[in-house]
């Protein structure tokens, strides 16, 4: 393996340091042209922040079964663009991810694949049907070694259910990952519910649904002293129940997606459907409540969602289309614009809730480390002086429903090393 000698990076926005890859670690961390390494390719960094490498904990990659929307490679290859080195898959593929099998068959994938590590999470209930509990400790002590579980795309509605499932994952350490979204309070439901919902005549998407739901589980995880992890977290009031939570001491986590910290419930004016997603766009209200969450820690990572469609499900109208929107390849760029240009996240703070915090949650060893000495050498360089405009045609994701197409956007992610090796060189895949 070629040795890589990163010179002048600033470390979490620091001061330029060097970082020797070498063997897949770290090797040698100094001040900036102070390494030497004469048989390493240099990479110049001068300018750019170094991260460690980006966790997501919510990613749709399709596969199996939706090979036409996105597959494991695909949307890995996506990942490493965005500057992500590993990613939870979701388990709302065909089949579902409810057993060993098909949680072992997205893992290998993902290391054919090779552009970033797939840990998958195992569904909560057989067929996300909602009605007894999946395989779950079959998938925790698989070669998967899943740690997450989520019916997300669906709610773990019945609250025996939850409980059970929640006393069940605390012998192996797992976690409740919750899509928080009451089924009747949204039966039909198109957006968000207001005055915008009412005058577009599409049914309105109550808060208090999203609201209901994360007490309910809060205060089951505290009963039972198991993990609760709340998933795309969405309102101001959800916020508030968190962060309640939290002050009580219980064991709670939760996270916010990038379009809801930039995108609102006006968009759906347009009637265009690559805005439709689940749960809804809010209103602005709710976008500075996420962010300030985000900002003091409340919210604990940003998580993609990274919903892909093909053409034929978004192109269509809005009752029709399918709900959820790409966020890969963008999700450091809109955090950038979000949180860091606005001062409510220093560099450090992006590495915390975009690698430390979603590495812990999912409990993975070998990413969200700091960028030191013998770590693994899982890096990213990011341009924050850069600008561009997205174009949907340029993804590497087979499918091309992202909402910020034509959106001038911060940000350029130049290189993403995964264990040493790259795997986005001057921007562009290798």
């Amino acid at each position: 393996m070629t040795d890589f000698l990163i010179r002048g990076a600033a470390v979490l926005g620091g001061t330029p340091q060097d970082l020797l890859l070498r063997d897949g670690v770290l090797a040698e961390v100094g001040a900036a042209g102070t390494v030497t390494a004469p048989s390493a390719e240099v990479v110049d960094a001068y300018g750019l922040v170094a991260l460690p490498g980006l966790v997501d904990l919510h990613t749709h990659l399709r596969e199996p079964g939706r090979e036409d929307a996105e597959t494991v490679l695909s949307g890995t290859r996506a990942a490493a663009l965005g500057g992500f080195t590993a990613v939870h898959a979701m388990a709302n593929t065909d089949p579902v991810a409810d057993t060993a099998g098909v949680v072992e068959q997205v893992w290998r994938l993902g290391r054919e694949a090779g552009y970033a590590d797939v840990f998958p999470v195992g569904a909560v209930t057989v067929g996300l049907a909602g009605e007894r509990l999946a395989e779950l400790g079959a998938m925790a002590d698989s070669a998967a070694r899943v740690r997450v579980f989520s019916d997300d795309g669906k709610c773990v509605s019945d609250p025996l259910l939850m409980r059970r499932a929640l006393e069940y994952v605390k012998a192996f350490d797992g976690v409740i990952a919750q899509h928080a979204q009451e089924p009747r309070l949204t039966e039909g439901a198109q957006m968000n519910e207001g005055e915008l919902s009412g005058r577009l005549g599409l049914a309105g998407w109550p808060a208090v649904a999203e609201e209901a739901i994360i007490a309910r589980d809060c205060l089951l995880a505290a009963h039972v002293g198991s993990r609760l992890h709340v998933c795309h977290v969405s309102t101001a009031g959800s916020v508030a129940i968190v962060r309640q939570a939290k002050a009580q001491g219980w064991n709670v986590t939760a996270e916010a997606c990038p379009h809801h910290l930039i995108l609102t419930d006006e968009l759906a004016a347009t009637y265009d459907p690559i805005y439709k997603v689940n749960p809804p766009l809010r209103g602005a209200s709710d976008i500075e409540a996420l962010r300030a969450g985000l900002a003091d820690g409340t919210i604990d990572i940003v998580a993609t969602d990274h919903a892909p469609h093909p053409h034929e499900d978004k192109d269509c109208e809005w009752a029709s289309a399918a709900f959820g929107m790409l966020g890969l390849e963008t999700a450091l760029s809109i955090v950038q614009e979000t949180m860091v240009d606005p001062g409510l996240l220093d560099w450090a703070g992006v590495a915390e809730r975009m690698s430390y915090a979603p590495a812990r949650i999912g409990r993975l060893t070998d990413h969200g480390q700091p960028l030191e000495q013998g770590n693994p050498a899982h890096v990213v360089l990011y341009d924050p002086s850069a600008r561009r405009v997205v174009e949907a045609a340029e993804s590497a994701s087979l499918s091309r429903n992202t909402p910020y197409a034509g959106m001038e956007l911060p940000g350029r992610v130049v290189a993403t090393f995964l264990r040493g090796r790259p795997t986005v060189l001057d921007g562009k895949l290798t």
